[in-house]
């Protein structure tokens, strides 16, 4: 028996692989990485980073909700850019979802992602 749990949401577009949207335990929320893909349709709204950006932090947000947390329940988080030229542009989104929150973060650049998203952001959270 696993001592985590599978969190789950349709606001959040379904796994592309084998893992779980989230996962839960010891009082603390694992969201797996979210790419900024419409939950409806599982394409990106656009090739621009900034939708895709806002798709993921929205993703990356219900699911934190369907585990009864907030983002100011976050602790830290991963981003993942394919040009880190987008780092400035993709902190203006970012802000405008945690606000005065910061929680701890790393941003590294990548040489791809999946489906070719040009951004992905993981999270910890705390319940």
């Amino acid at each position: 028996m696993s001592s985590t749990t599978p969190i789950q949401t349709q606001q959040a577009p379904a796994a592309i692989g084998p893992y779980a949207q989230g996962r839960a335990g010891g009082g603390l929320v694992f969201v797996s990485g979210q790419l900024g893909l419409d939950p409806a349709t599982g394409d990106f709204p656009s090739a621009e980073l900034e939708a895709q950006t806002r798709q993921a932090m929205a993703n990356l947000k219900a699911i934190v909700e369907a585990a009864g947390c907030t983002l100011n329940d976050v602790a830290a988080v991963d981003v993942f850019l394919t040009d880190m030229g987008d780092f400035a542009a993709f902190n203006t989104i970012y802000q405008s979802f945690f606000g005065d929150h910061k929680p701890a973060r790393a941003v590294v650049a990548v040489k791809a992602l999946p489906k070719g998203g040009r951004v992905e952001i993981k999270c910890l959270a705390v319940r």
